[in-house]
């Protein structure tokens, strides 16, 4: 690598930067939501990086980045296919054997973020005409049994048209022209994001009341039969159709192995979501779905800057 070619990435990596979250409508929420609801935690920043730091980032840097990280005892490799298991060995020997293991120590974050006390309200605008009420709930980390039951309640909340916030907001008030429910898994605690783009007309403030107005549902009645039924073959459905395809197993074989030291999970991992109870859905929406646990971002059009 030389510094022609470090400085022609360089400009490749903001032009990505631009196109896919500066110059996109809502491009930098995530951003904004990691920025707010960490204030330790490697989590507060963005892996695509802000471009001052890229800007200042010296060749030695990368390639130090590069031998620390990019090494095969760092990496795992996961191969699908009608194959022939003993001629694939072969091949990765003779194609992966070369190259060196790295020497150098592998950093893995220590810090913890510590515990929000209060809830974070937040306004940044943006160029978008609709404003958005996105609110961030700090959840356990991904393999825990709650991050099962948070996802869950988020899929309850948020999947299709016939979920309950779609419901409530977009058809029955009209307040939203959509609204979602999604956690982000990580390794270390991370956040579910709910949000909701305004109808016009509408404000960030009453976006926000009928979210909690649907949150508080869930925290104070619990879920019919009927729902939970539907919610277990929701998550039964999306857990066959993600390991449906050749593409689908290596991909979940390799998250398996990587981020919980066990590629059985492929074939077990399912257990974990049905061991969720109704009772469990509505104690994870009392615990971590709490005002003073949460980041309150609104996303405004620019105009609307004082």
């Amino acid at each position: 690598i030389d510094k022609v070619g470090l400085e022609n990435q360089r400009k490749v990596v903001k032009e990505e930067k631009k196109q896919r979250y500066d110059n996109t409508p809502y491009g930098r929420l995530l951003e904004q939501v990691f920025a707010n609801a960490y204030t330790v935690h490697p989590y507060r920043w963005m892996p695509i990086g802000e471009a001052q730091y890229i800007d200042n980032a010296s060749l030695a840097e990368f390639m130090d980045f590069y031998k620390t990280f990019y090494v095969p005892n760092n990496a795992t490799l996961s191969i699908g296919g009608d194959l022939n298991i003993a001629e694939a060995k072969k091949w990765i020997a003779k194609y992966f054997e070369t190259i060196p293991r790295g020497t150098k120590a592998i950093p893995r974050p220590t810090i913890k973020e510590p515990k929000q006390m209060g809830e974070k309200r937040v306004n940044f605008y943006d160029k978008v005409q609709l404003p958005a009420c996105v609110l961030a709930y700090h959840i356990p980390a991904q393999g825990t049994p709650d991050f099962y039951a948070v996802s869950m309640l988020a899929q309850l909340l948020s999947q299709g048209q016939s979920s309950r916030l779609y419901r409530a907001l977009v058809d029955e008030q009209q307040k939203a022209v959509f609204a979602g429910s999604f956690p982000l898994p990580a390794e270390d605690p991370g956040v579910n994001i709910v949000y909701s783009v305004a109808n016009m007309g509408v404000d960030a403030a009453a976006l926000s009341d009928a979210i909690d107005a649907e949150i508080a549902r869930v925290q104070n009645e619990l879920i019919s039969d009927k729902e939970f039924q539907k919610l277990v073959n929701q998550v039964e459905n999306d857990f066959v159709t993600g390991n449906a395809t050749v593409y689908g197993i290596a991909e979940s074989l390799a998250n398996y192995h990587t981020f919980y030291g066990d590629a059985n999970l492929i074939n077990t991992e399912i257990d974990r979501y049905l061991a969720v109870t109704k009772a469990d859905i509505q104690r994870v929406a009392k615990e971590y779905f709490k005002k003073d646990s949460r980041v309150n971002l609104f996303y405004l059009p620019k105009q609307a800057q004082p």
